[in-house]
This record gives C-alpha cells, sequence and structure tokens, in this order.
C-alpha cells in the first residue's frame, strides 16, 4: 500500500505547465507519483514534510520540511533529466557562496534537499534601486572560475541551439512582424559568439538570474536559486537582470531611454562591456520573446519583443 499523502500532489501551475504541451504518458506518470516521492524521501532523509510551496515553479514541485534534528529544509523533485545534476554540480561548486546551500542529492532521481529560505520573499519585493543593488551584489558572488573538469556548456553552444529556433520560428506567418529584431538578434549573437572581445576567463553562471531567482535567507541576507548553469562571459549572465520588471518599464513614460540607461548602469556596475550587455539583452529578450509567441502566449511575446527593439 502506497505511504503517499495527497497533500504533496503538484501544484496547479506545474501540472498546467508540464501539460501544455504533446501528451506524454511519463510526464503525466511522474506527477502522479510525486506524493508517494515526496513520502519515499521524508523516510529516506529523515524529514517531516510540512506543505507543498505555492504556487511553486515551472519544471519542479518545492515541499517545505523539517530535518530530524529539526532545522528547515526543503525537497525539490524535478522529473529526472541532466538539469538536475547540473543544477546540483553548480551549487555544490558554490557551496553556499550566493546562493541556496545543497544538504542532501539524488540527482539521478531528480531530488534536491536544500536549506530552507524564505520562499515568498524574493528581490521583487524590495523598491526597483535596492533591488537592483542586492541582485548586482549577489551575481558578482556567483561569478567564479568553474572546475577544470566541469560539465556545464558553454554560452557558445547553448546560444547556437537557440538561435537555431529562431531561425525556424522567423519564417512562420506569426513571426512576421518580429523578423527584424529577430534578424539583429542573430547576427549580434554571431559576433558576440565570433569575437569574445575580452581577456575575461570564462565564469561559472547562474543562466536564468533575475530578481525572482534570489530569495531571503538567514545565513546570508539573500541567496540565488533555480539555476540553470553555464560558462562564458559575464555579460550574458546579467542580461537576463537587465530585463528584469519588463512589465513596469514598458508601461513607464520614456521606456526606451530608461531600457538603455538601465543597460548602462548594469555594466557599468559589474565592470562589463556596454556593447556586449546590449547585444545578449537584446539577443535573450528576443529569443524569450520568439519562445512565448511559439507558445500562443502573444501579449508577452510582443511585449519582450517590442523591449528588444527598443535597445
Amino acid at each position: 500500500m502506497s505511504n503517499a499523502d495527497d497533500r504533496f500532489a503538484p501544484p496547479e501551475r506545474l501540472v498546467r505547465t508540464l501539460g501544455s504541451g504533446p501528451a506524454d504518458g511519463a510526464v503525466r506518470r511522474w506527477l502522479a507519483s510525486l506524493p508517494e516521492q515526496v513520502s519515499e524521501f521524508a523516510e529516506r532523509w529523515e524529514l517531516t514534510p510540512e506543505r507543498v510551496h505555492r504556487p511553486g515553479g515551472r519544471g519542479s514541485i518545492v515541499v517545505l520540511a523539517r530535518r530530524a534534528d529539526g532545522t528547515g529544509a526543503v525537497l525539490k523533485l524535478e522529473a529526472p533529466d541532466e538539469a538536475t545534476a547540473l543544477e546540483h554540480a553548480a551549487l555544490a561548486h558554490w557551496n553556499g557562496l550566493g546562493a541556496v546551500r545543497v544538504l542532501q542529492a539524488e540527482p539521478g532521481a531528480g531530488a534536491l534537499l536544500l536549506e530552507r529560505l524564505r520562499a515568498d520573499v524574493t528581490l521583487r519585493s524590495l523598491a526597483e534601486a535596492k533591488a537592483v543593488l542586492e541582485a548586482t551584489a549577489t551575481l558578482q558572488r556567483l561569478w567564479v572560475r568553474p572546475a577544470d573538469d566541469h560539465p556545464f556548456t558553454s554560452v557558445a553552444d547553448h546560444t547556437l541551439l537557440l538561435a537555431g529556433a529562431m531561425r525556424e520560428q522567423r519564417g512562420e506567418p506569426w513571426a512576421a512582424d518580429a523578423r527584424a529584431v529577430v534578424d539583429e538578434a542573430l547576427e549580434l549573437r554571431d559576433a558576440l559568439t565570433a569575437d569574445t572581445g575580452t581577456e575575461e576567463p570564462a565564469s561559472l553562471l547562474h543562466g536564468r538570474y533575475q530578481q525572482g531567482k534570489v530569495l531571503a535567507g538567514e545565513r546570508a541576507p539573500w541567496l540565488a536559486v533555480g539555476p540553470r548553469p553555464l560558462v562564458g562571459e559575464r555579460a550574458y549572465d546579467l542580461a537576463w537582470l537587465a530585463r528584469d520588471r519588463v512589465d513596469t518599464l514598458m508601461a513607464s513614460p520614456g521606456a526606451a531611454a530608461i531600457a538603455r540607461r538601465r543597460v548602462a548602469k548594469l555594466a557599468d556596475a559589474l565592470d562589463v562591456d556596454r556593447d556586449r550587455l546590449r547585444g545578449w539583452t537584446l539577443f535573450r529578450t528576443a529569443e524569450a520573446g520568439m519562445r512565448e509567441l511559439a507558445s500562443g502566449a502573444r501579449a508577452r511575446g510582443e511585449l519582450l519583443l517590442e523591449f528588444a527593439g527598443m535597445l
């Protein structure tokens, strides 16, 4: 008989996100197995599960728990694939410097036990100026040299795949209005990867760094979570932060000037080349916009592409 507890069923957002693609029996079975998995890992790691964090992520379930000694922890479960192993490798390399600390892990099973942070308090809870200051300070701590035998993909190789998808998408009828921005983004990506333009050594990058990925902690005021790590130049990592709070920015008078000033200020604050940051910001934003359009999220996609066009 299963020891599964239905209180630990997957959140609606996780089910909706993973269920938005083609029917996949393996995904459905994984979602259905989550209550049982929570029970199994709770027993294996001597945890007392408390509740599922909601709305939670779009690719994993996060369960707040207590360890045998009473300290708080977070059980994170995602469908087993390479992403969990890479996240674990990055977090282990940082070892708590600027990022959440790993307590136990079974990457092959898609399971990480992490230190408990204040899951409901991110940098988005701060005023923008303060949030940017804290975000840049935390990001600097993450930019360390990767191990010589690291398993991470390079920015050049990762963006080559993204660029290929964009080239296919630009020919679709729904992409007609985006083609000028997409073409510029692709040209910039090719130029940026052909000539690094800097003697800067490759750094371990978070990959999806934004204010919502930085949570309040106990041993440090702010710690990053949820990396999709890569290795490469720092401007690539900073580009995701440059488009943060894009909804608010785009609703402001003089949005284009504000966007360009933001890129300049972030580049200067972290000693990154302005032109390279602009290029990566435009590419990453345009790529995200095309993905949104392709998924049917037209309003979001058009907003991102409009932002990219302002740069």
